[in-house]
Formats: C-alpha cells, sequence, structure tokens
C-alpha cells in the first residue's frame, strides 16, 4: 500500500481504467463501455457474474474494439471483496485511476469536460454525486431507449431508518443516493460494500473521523439507471431471490426483501408501475424541486450511440 508515496503521476501519460462488475446486463453495458471509452476512458476490467443472457457475448465482441480485460466468476456475489478485487486487477494494467462502477451507472463530466481532464493530477479518493434517473409513460413507446428518461431526482426524500424499513409505500427511487467512488489503486486499502466509500493510505484520518471532507468533484455526476424496463426490473430481482435462497448470509436491503416476496406472490409487475411517473406527479416533484428536468446525461448517451 505505501507505493502511493513513491507512485509518479505523468499528467501527460497517465491511464483511468474503469471496473465494472456484472449479471444478465445486455440491454445496457454496450453503452456504458462505448460512453466511457468516449469520456476518456482508457480500458475495462470486468467481472461476469454468471450471466445466462447475451452479456457474454457481448463483451467478447466489444474486445474486438476495446482494451477490456473479462474475468468469470461463478460464486455468490460478493461486492466488496469483488471490486477490491477488480481495483488491483486494473493496477496491474497500470492504472493511475480506477472509476468503480456498475453497468447502470453513468459518469457524466459537465459540458465541455471530458474524465481525462478533470483527473490529470495525482490523488487518492474522490467522491461524486449520484443520481437517479426516473421513468414516465415514455417507457411504454415502441422505440424507448433508456437514455430517453430525463428527469432526475435532485432533492431526494429522507426518510427515518425505521420508517423505510416497515412501510411498504416508501418509493427507494426518491430515497437518498450514495455518491459513488473514484480510487487511486497506488495506496488503496479497501472499498466498501457498493463503492460508496473506500479507505486509502492517503486519507486514513478523514476516513475515520471526516468523511465528508474527503475530496469531491463537483464536474462529474453519476447517472444512475436502476429501474429500465419490467424485463430488467424482473431479472434484477430474480438474481436477488436466489441470493436469498442460498442459504448464506447475505446482506440485502429491506426494498429488494420485499421485491422478492411480491416476485414469489406474482405482483412484481404491479411494483413496477409505481416507478412510472405520471403527469400529475412529474409537476407536482418539478414545483417541490424533489425532480429537475435534465438532458445532459441523453445528450452524452446518445451522441454516441447514434454515431455507430
Amino acid at each position: 500500500m505505501f507505493d502511493y508515496f513513491w507512485h509518479r503521476f505523468d499528467k501527460e501519460n497517465f491511464r483511468i481504467i474503469m471496473t465494472i462488475l456484472v449479471k444478465n446486463e445486455d440491454d445496457i453495458i454496450e453503452q456504458n463501455i462505448r460512453v466511457h471509452a468516449s469520456l476518456g476512458v482508457d480500458a475495462f476490467v470486468v467481472m461476469d457474474n454468471d450471466s445466462t443472457d447475451n452479456t457474454k457475448e457481448i463483451l467478447h465482441r466489444l474486445q474486438k474494439e476495446f482494451e477490456i480485460v473479462v474475468i468469470e466468476e461463478k460464486g455468490l456475489y460478493n461486492q466488496a471483496k469483488w471490486m477490491k478485487q477488480l481495483a488491483f486487477q486494473a493496477k496491474k494494467l497500470g492504472a493511475d485511476w480506477v472509476i468503480n462502477n456498475d453497468a447502470d451507472e453513468f459518469w457524466i463530466p459537465n459540458e465541455n469536460k471530458s474524465l481525462r481532464n478533470i483527473l490529470e493530477y495525482k490523488g487518492s479518493v474522490i467522491t461524486a454525486h449520484r443520481y437517479n434517473m426516473l421513468i414516465d409513460s415514455k417507457i411504454y413507446q415502441k422505440d424507448f431507449k433508456f437514455y430517453d428518461m430525463h428527469y432526475r431526482v435532485q432533492n431526494p426524500i429522507y426518510y427515518d431508518k425505521n420508517y423505510q424499513q416497515n412501510n411498504e409505500e416508501v418509493s427507494i427511487i426518491l430515497a437518498k443516493n450514495a455518491p459513488k467512488v473514484i480510487t487511486n489503486p497506488h495506496g488503496l486499502i479497501l472499498i466498501r460494500g457498493g463503492n460508496h466509500k473506500a479507505l486509502h493510505i492517503a486519507n486514513m484520518r478523514d476516513y475515520f473521523k471526516h468523511y465528508d471532507k474527503i475530496k469531491r468533484s463537483p464536474d462529474i455526476t453519476v447517472y444512475h439507471y436502476p429501474i429500465r424496463s419490467f424485463e430488467q426490473f424482473k431479472k434484477n430481482i430474480q438474481n436477488r431471490k436466489m441470493l436469498l435462497e442460498s442459504k448464506k448470509h447475505i446482506r440485502m436491503g429491506p426494498h429488494y426483501r420485499r421485491w422478492v416476496r411480491l416476485l414469489n406472490e406474482g405482483k412484481l409487475e404491479e411494483e413496477f408501475q409505481k416507478f412510472i411517473l405520471k403527469p400529475q406527479e412529474i409537476e407536482t416533484f418539478l414545483d417541490y424541486g424533489i425532480v429537475v428536468e435534465d438532458r445532459h446525461p441523453q445528450n452524452q448517451i446518445k451522441k454516441v450511440i447514434t454515431s455507430l
């Protein structure tokens, strides 16, 4: 871990490597890789956790265009362990910065910026705000794409923890969203759970006492697309069901446990309908500043995808 202190950072020749943990993400993984490559990511380390859809085939095809290392992992889902493993694999590939990503997240810089010119310095850990993108009635249109979503949560609803665990009317999509981290693999000690925190030899004091002092980038926003279609949502919950039925001790949020129960009861599609914003809901959320219209990610993603 002490290599941080003698690792030389060359701002004219540094490497950004993105790590991604995937399982059945064939509706979004290609767009994710293409967009981030266009924004300055040099290479990708992708761990596939035993996908049964076309994810593996897409990754192998993209290897002909991009520098992608694919690691196949059939074990029981262990995000914190695997993301740390991927970060150290990225280090072996010469990473100066590692973006710890999920397939449904897009790290979009502000206008007229790229990830490269934002990260052209030696650091340890950077956090970036993450916002949920929301679906509306456009999801029923035949040509709908996930990046057509242009409403995002700006000021989340803060639910009391006990209320959130015991009330089925809680909208997790409108709740607080934890930030994500970019790490320097030289000196990295650990990555927490969902890539929300990282302990680094250069930020140990702040990590344990003043995590809010960890550098936060005002120039990068993580746009999160957790709900993209009913088919995708159902696949996600089926994966969660398998984890819960593994008879292992699994840490999983109460909302996922409830969705697994609804899947078992045949009520998951009813739950999905609640995610679709109605016109009156949009108007109310806009008035209260809970939701804003944001077409920046749509423009950035569409520019890359439509150029193919």
